[in-house]
């Protein structure tokens, strides 16, 4: 893969505790079915136990090679992550032009994607799991060419995979209610974690992943399939 997250150097502790959990989202080596089958289920988010979280966590270094698909998973892969790097969301929507603030970026719009492509056809199916898989396997690369040492890598693997997966389920209540406060207040605390009350409110970048998620509804299944989905990016504003 040759898009990389341009994540930088992880802190030494990042700043969520949380423990890994899942709304469906999972790594196929591991659970044997699609990535997507868990956002398909009726009913409650599925919890995994804490063994099977970190079971899962250590094979990220094991990802395998997909030849399928591939021109279209690197198509829709380059178009997202270009999507996380737009400038306008660093200069006016709050959210901080560093390490976590492009980890942050990147992780709203994959989740948005993924919401979008768990009511795809098969085909849509299969790329959002490749995704999946090169979103992990990108970060596992980045860490590593940062000279990160081979010991320290499942540790850092393991907090940023909980980071994205608390913030798919926390997002996900909030898009289902169309709730945009819940979805800022989400934003502000995960965007802004060392804030507190003082955290920007997130509020325009809750709009735009609301408009966004609405404008990906119409997305034909067509560009899903040939990895051609597009994000609508607001413009930047005109400064003096």
């Amino acid at each position: 893969m040759n898009v990389t997250t341009g994540l930088g150097e992880p802190p030494e502790e990042l700043p969520d505790g949380r423990e890994p959990c899942t709304n469906g989202i999972a790594i196929r080596a591991c659970f044997g079915k699609p990535a997507l089958a868990i956002m398909q289920q009726a009913g409650a988010p599925n919890r995994l136990s804490r063994g099977s979280i970190l079971g899962f966590l250590m094979i990220f270094g094991l990802f395998r090679k997909r030849n399928h698909n591939r021109s279209i998973v690197d198509r829709q892969y380059a178009t997202l992550t270009s999507v996380a790097r737009e400038p306008v969301f660093y200069l006016d929507f709050d959210v901080p032009d560093t390490v976590m603030g492009r980890f942050e970026m990147l992780s709203l719009v994959l989740i948005l994607y993924f919401r979008r492509t768990r009511a795809s056809e098969t085909s849509g199916q299969e790329i959002a799991q490749e995704i999946v898989d090169a979103f992990f396997q990108d970060i596992d690369y980045s860490i590593r060419e940062l000279g990160i040492g081979d010991t320290s890598v499942p540790k850092r693997m393991k907090k940023l995979a909980g980071m994205f997966y608390g913030r798919l389920e926390s997002y996900a209540a909030a898009l289902d209610a169309g709730d945009a406060a819940a979805l800022a207040a989400a934003l502000s605390r995960n965007v802004h974690p060392q804030a507190g009350d003082a955290a920007s409110p997130m509020v325009r970048l809750a709009g735009w992943a609301l408009d966004a998620e609405a404008a990906l509804a119409n997305v034909p299944e067509s560009d899903i399939a040939t990895g051609s989905a597009l994000f609508p990016i607001p413009a930047v504003e005109q400064r003096p």
